[in-house]
């Protein structure tokens, strides 16, 4: 869908903007913020929109798990807005691992942030006495983490792209809702969050699949691109129990005058490097 007149996320980064692909939402050179860059040339799935909202929206803890990390773009800003925090990212594309490790490897975070590529199927295998020693080695070793978070493939039934590549990172064939969820459950922590965000296209079904797999929606943000639109993707928080209170809202991404929004300034702005 394109831009509505005059607006772009990406406002902060003026000089990049002539590599914006405004179909996709997706920068397409590489990419600058105030503390890391992004390196994406190897990568199927360019830094966008959602990957920037979830990073500076989801909730951290002391061990986080970013599922399907791309670039490596959601890892580093969970590592910057947790400082205490050890992040692991997996993806299932190698030469996406392969660069993500390089941007993490190039970043203030690399003693904290560690990319691994594999699937979510194949990741992990809990044990019960290393996650009960509660040590952060044993954490490490049992696979379970108090923050898990994902922009996950979101294509149900629509065409696929003839790179392939970029067909896995986005369509559910390669991980289905049900799947990511049934990950997700073994995974996390009894009190960790799970965040994501999703097209607004899916997220009944998304939702869905949470509650079959257990899981509570425990915060629900919409997100629109403008004022008078209707929410485009929403951000959603999970956890394995009923939390109150339940939050639910909508913001907008752009002002009346073309400009970013307070609210969009705000998530953002140790990130971007300026206006």
């Amino acid at each position: 869908m394109p831009w509505a007149r005059g607006f772009c996320p990406y406002r902060a980064c003026g000089a990049y903007m002539r590599n914006l692909n405004k179909e996709t939402e997706e920068f397409m050179g590489n990419f600058r913020f105030k503390q890391f860059e992004i390196e994406q040339d190897r990568c199927a799935m360019k830094v966008g929109t959602d990957g920037v909202l979830l990073g500076a929206w989801a909730q951290g803890g002391r061990r986080i798990l970013d599922i399907g990390s791309g670039t490596g773009l959601i890892s580093l800003m969970m590592a910057q807005r947790f400082p205490e925090a050890e992040v692991v990212g997996i993806d299932m594309d190698a030469d996406a691992c392969g660069q993500a490790r390089e941007n993490v490897m190039a970043s203030a975070f690399r003693d904290r942030v560690e990319i691994e590529c594999c699937r979510l199927q194949d990741f992990g295998g809990a044990s019960e006495a290393a996650e009960a020693s509660g040590t952060a080695e044993g954490l490490k070793a049992a696979g379970v983490f108090d923050a898990i978070v994902s922009n996950p493939p979101f294509f149900v039934d629509s065409l696929k792209n003839p790179d392939s590549k970029r067909t896995m990172a986005r369509h559910t064939d390669s991980l289905p809702f049900r799947d990511l969820f049934a990950g997700v459950k073994r995974l996390l922590s009894d009190d960790g969050i799970f965040s994501a965000i999703v097209p607004v296209e899916v997220v009944e079904q998304f939702v869905a699949e949470s509650c079959i797999l257990g899981f509570y929606l425990i915060r629900k943000c919409g997100v629109k691109t403008v004022e008078r639109k209707q929410p485009k993707r929403f951000m959603l928080s999970f956890a394995k129990h009923r939390i109150s209170p339940y939050e639910e809202h909508v913001e907008t991404m752009m002002d009346s005058h073309g400009n970013r929004s307070e609210w969009y300034r705000k998530i953002t702005e140790e990130f971007y490097l300026s206006d």
